[in-house]
């Protein structure tokens, strides 16, 4: 990146070039009752500073009643087009005759396994139609969103998708988490702040040397915008019937973000924890 770049997302904010900047963000928020509870333990009592809205799962009206008790936690929506798990699956927020293509034989998105095909059907209006369908069912209910990003999606080879997600951020007035140089490049080019680096996916990290890991990163954190797509969860009956196996990720992230020595580390560290609404002020100026 060049110095140019480096300093781009920090001078939009009001900040020096050299300052370490930080959005830890709880995805899939309204997964399910665990990963509610921790994510609103984080967002109270840890170092989390926004979370992001599964509207189409079982458990997205609890969320929304928690953020409504709660206006000032940052939030924005998780927009939703692949489920996960064999027995515990969601689908469209329209009648499935809106939007055939996003749904397998049993009516549910596709898996993630199953991405591929997927891609390879899926109408990018019918696509619209649905994340449209999301944004709108957080606005109806009196909700006030910041920013957009995407549940499990794999898009850095799609950009008529990209395309999609950085209209509807537009026309909601919303800010938009980005992946990818070129991209990060061509929305900052616009004068738009974004995260300076691809996010940080807390699932590609090891359970085993998570803790550790994490304090590297943020005692190696660099200036600018930096993010963390974070998922926490406790791994109660509930979380081990649906994910079917303890692998500890969605634990050990929120072990780590309620942890006394996160909130040590990002002190010693000078690190300033930002959440997206110091972006959409921008995003919704421009």
């Amino acid at each position: 990146m060049s110095a140019l770049a480096q300093g781009r997302t920090n001078q939009l904010l009001g900040y020096p070039n050299d300052a370490r900047l930080l959005i830890i963000n709880a995805d899939d928020f309204g997964m399910c009752n665990s990963v509610n509870e921790s994510v609103i333990r984080a967002l109270q009592g840890g170092i989390v500073r926004s979370t992001t809205l599964m509207i189409p799962c079982p458990w997205a009206l609890h969320a929304m009643h928690f953020l409504e008790r709660h206006p000032e936690i940052s939030f924005g929506v998780h927009l939703t087009a692949i489920s996960d798990w064999a027995d515990y699956r969601w689908g469209p927020i329209p009648l499935i005759e809106f939007v055939p293509t996003l749904v397998n034989k049993e009516g549910y998105f596709y898996d993630f396994e199953n991405m591929p095909v997927f891609f390879a059907q899926v109408s990018l209006s019918q696509l619209e139609t649905e994340f449209r369908a999301q944004i709108e069912s957080v606005l109806a209910g009196g909700l006030k969103p910041a920013h957009l990003n995407w549940h499990s999606l794999r898009i850095g080879c799609r950009d008529d998708i990209w395309e999609l997600l950085f209209k509807l951020a537009r026309e909601y007035r919303l800010a938009l988490r980005v992946a990818g140089r070129s991209w990060i490049e061509k929305i900052q080019g616009l004068g738009l702040p974004c995260n300076d680096f691809d996010f940080l996916d807390s699932y590609g990290i090891d359970p085993k040397t998570k803790a550790a890991h994490f304090v590297r990163l943020l005692r190696e954190l660099p200036a600018g915008l930096s993010e963390w797509a974070v998922h926490p969860g406790l791994e109660n009956a509930e979380l081990l019937a649906i994910e079917l196996e303890d692998n500890h990720i969605r634990q050990t992230d929120f072990d780590f973000l309620t942890s006394q020595e996160a909130k040590d580390v990002v002190e010693q560290e000078g690190i300033l924890l930002l959440d997206y609404r110091a972006l959409q002020d921008i995003w919704k100026e421009k």
